[in-house]
């Protein structure tokens, strides 16, 4: 049993941030814990890259628009703090991808790129009969010989020819992180499809015998969207949180700018010359400044070859009659082969009806991926024109909008290449040896959905407590 009091500091609030800090807190008032917990965030706001604007009715993102509902994290959070009647799931609709200025339905059954259904594979005027006779491929292929770690690319390529990874795998897949899937790891991004692979031999065979039958519709009711978020953007929940935590317990707009280990202790040095002492910090910030403030330790040199692909989202509003031509369907990804500069777009008014206005149309569009985000730093004007450019080659748009929002976000999407799980596991290592009580979470270390973050978060404060010698109370 702890009598004596201990101090947690967390620094980064965003969501991992905020999630640790609130389970800490949380443990320290239903089990009457020793504990004091401090959140440092260097910016004026908490919530990282989730960011919500409401406008003249409408609801838009900045960054994540919502979150899978098959990971239980983000539910369970909202559970926590008293929102979870206000979660909302995706209208299901048709989704296309864009290849040689032409949109095509994305096949049925198709999982992440990966084929579960063959008829809709063999019908699609996505790929010409050589792509299709190449992806066949996948049902006489031995499996891989076993590896610690490989790139994505060549391992989606081997099975099922480029045609077909760069006509649909690569839009999906290199969507989520902004990367490019020849250098992201495959251990780190999608370690089922070599699990699957190495058990089932055929990747197709084995994700239509892993993969829940997706296709059948509740009785009586619409076929339910594997996406939540919340009635008025995704931000409450970050709004939420931030309204349990005790509010002298949070520091906005302070920057920890050196951490120094003092025997049992850190000292926490503060940009205003200021210094803390606490016993167990949580570093939830980006990779690139754990360096910085950890010079003393070599080991934490990798952190600063990691790179990050800048992006920027591209929301505009219209009436409804703008839209001269439309889709049926909730949006698009983009095929490097085509020659557009937005990457994807969304329809966000019929994927998410709740967040437009009647008779309004909201369109959402990215920008910037690896090896192309010189975009990103083109002015708001020069994006808007280059994004309508785009669109009117898939739709007719005949106003300017009503309003648009561009957001930038520089260096923001770590990129896992290949080796990245040995590396981060040598960093963690270390880090205990020579920093018990530190911990690293975030979404540079093990996934960067917001679901991930927030395990990252439960995670290191079971790991806090657990060092503290508080977790068995």
């Amino acid at each position: 049993m702890v009598s004596e009091s201990k101090k947690v500091t967390v620094i980064g609030g965003g969501i991992t941030g905020l999630t640790a800090a609130y389970y800490l807190q949380k443990a320290a008032q239903e089990k009457k814990l020793p504990l004091e917990v401090t959140l440092i965030e260097s910016s004026p706001r908490l919530g990282g890259k989730i960011q919500t604007i409401r406008k003249d009715g409408f609801i838009i993102e900045r960054g994540p628009d919502s979150y899978l509902a098959r990971k239980k994290s983000a539910t369970r959070l909202a559970e926590n703090v008293g929102i979870a009647d206000q979660l909302v799931s995706n209208a299901t609709g048709q989704s296309y991808v864009l290849v040689n200025e032409r949109l095509y339905p994305i096949p049925g059954g198709s999982v992440m790129g990966i084929p579960t259904q063959v008829f809709p594979f063999v019908v699609t005027g996505l790929f010409s009969f050589t792509g299709k006779l190449r992806a066949a491929f996948d049902f006489l292929l031995p499996r891989s010989k076993p590896q610690k770690d490989q790139a994505l690319g060549p391992f989606l390529r081997r099975r099922f020819g480029d045609e077909v990874v760069e006509n649909l795998v690569e839009p999906l897949l290199s969507g989520i992180y902004a990367g490019d899937i020849d250098q992201m790891s495959l251990m780190a991004t999608f370690p089922q499809f070599y699990t699957i692979e190495q058990k089932y031999r055929s990747l197709i065979l084995g994700m239509k015998k892993t993969t829940p039958n997706s296709s059948q519709k509740p009785a009586g009711g619409q076929k339910k969207g594997g996406f939540l978020t919340f009635r008025h953007g995704l931000e409450t929940l970050v709004e939420a949180v931030e309204s349990q935590l005790i509010k002298s317990s949070v520091l906005k707009g302070t920057r920890v700018v050196k951490i120094e280990k003092e025997e049992d202790q850190y000292r926490l040095l503060l940009h205003n010359g200021e210094a803390l002492r606490t016993d167990s910090v949580v570093l939830a910030t980006p990779h690139g400044v754990v360096p910085d403030m950890l010079p003393q330790y070599d080991f934490y040199s990798p952190l600063k070859d990691m790179k990050s692909t800048s992006v920027a989202t591209i929301a505009m509003a219209f009436p409804s009659e703008a839209i001269e031509q439309d889709i049926d369907g909730t949006g698009f990804v983009v095929s490097r082969n085509s020659d557009f500069t937005i990457t994807a777009c969304t329809w966000t008014h019929k994927k998410w009806p709740h967040t437009t206005p009647k008779g309004k149309v909201l369109l959402r569009c990215y920008v910037g991926r690896a090896g192309d985000e010189t975009v990103v730093d083109l002015s708001d004007s020069e994006l808007e024109k280059i994004v309508l450019e785009d669109l009117n080659k898939t739709m007719n748009i005949s106003m300017k909008p009503d309003f648009t929002i561009v957001t930038r976000w520089k260096n923001a999407m770590p990129q896992y290449a290949v080796g990245h799980i040995e590396r981060m596991e040598k960093i963690k290592q270390s880090t205990q040896k020579e920093l018990p009580g530190l911990f690293l979470a975030g979404s540079s270390y093990e996934g960067l959905g917001v679901p991930d973050c927030i395990d990252q978060g439960e995670e290191a404060v079971e790991k806090v407590l657990a060092f503290l010698g508080m977790n068995g109370k």
